[in-house]
């Protein structure tokens, strides 16, 4: 009897301690990764409240053709957005990031179109606009409830300074995220003229690639 018992009390101590040694040997959960990362896809989480930041891809311009076709319009060498991560604005992947974008400037412009000496400025207004990011590379950019995505442009004309305003067709814009080079690409987005001169065409489809988009100096990847 007491032999039996001594074996049954050895049996339920290995018992009680399996589970202990095998919890002790498993690896930790990973930590969530979240839609936007540096260091590469899995990488680390991008903060609440982080700068990203993006010029114009190598070798590229951003424009605006009167046709989606064409080539008559505004050509800009210079450009750069700037967005900042809201509050639990990166969520676990996969799902969809939220940044307000709060500037968006071209300079180095100049226009083909007959009657345009040039281009003073090009202003993009009323943001700060809203800017999503699915895992799925999807981008959308919308302005805040009751507002418009508006562009203004001033060209110097054989007439004198000109100002025509465009404002998004569709109300929003779509482009696409690329882990290839860490990009963001607009194609064709449709802008309207709602005021200015006829030197300006009535209509302007936008595109432009930005790359490297970047945070404290550092690629952003989305999963």
């Amino acid at each position: 009897m007491r032999m039996r018992s001594l074996v049954s009390l050895t049996a339920a101590a290995a018992a009680f301690a399996l589970p202990v040694a095998v919890a002790a040997s498993a690896p930790a959960a990973a930590a969530d990764i979240a839609v936007l990362t540096t260091g590469g896809v899995g990488g680390t989480n991008v903060a609440d409240g982080a700068t990203i930041t993006a010029p114009l891809a190598s070798g590229t311009t951003a424009t605006l053709y009167s046709s989606s076709t064409g080539t008559t319009g505004i050509t800009c060498t210079t450009s750069q957005f700037t967005a900042t991560v809201g509050t639990g604005g990166n969520p676990t992947a996969p799902g969809t990031a939220t940044e307000s974008l709060t500037a968006h400037t071209f300079a180095n412009c100049t226009s083909n179109n007959v009657g345009v000496l040039g281009v003073t400025s090009v202003t993009v207004n009323n943001l700060p606009y809203t800017t999503t990011v699915a895992s799925d590379g999807t981008v959308a950019v919308t302005p805040a409830s009751g507002s418009t995505i508006q562009t203004t442009v001033v060209l110097s004309t054989l007439l004198g300074s000109v100002t025509c305003v465009y404002q998004a067709t569709n109300g929003s814009l779509a482009g696409t995220a690329s882990n290839t080079d860490n990009s963001i690409a607009f194609t064709n987005q449709q802008f309207t003229r709602t005021s200015g001169s006829s030197l300006c065409p009535s209509s302007g489809y936008w595109t432009a690639k930005y790359a490297q988009v970047t945070t404290g100096g550092e690629a952003v990847y989305v999963n």
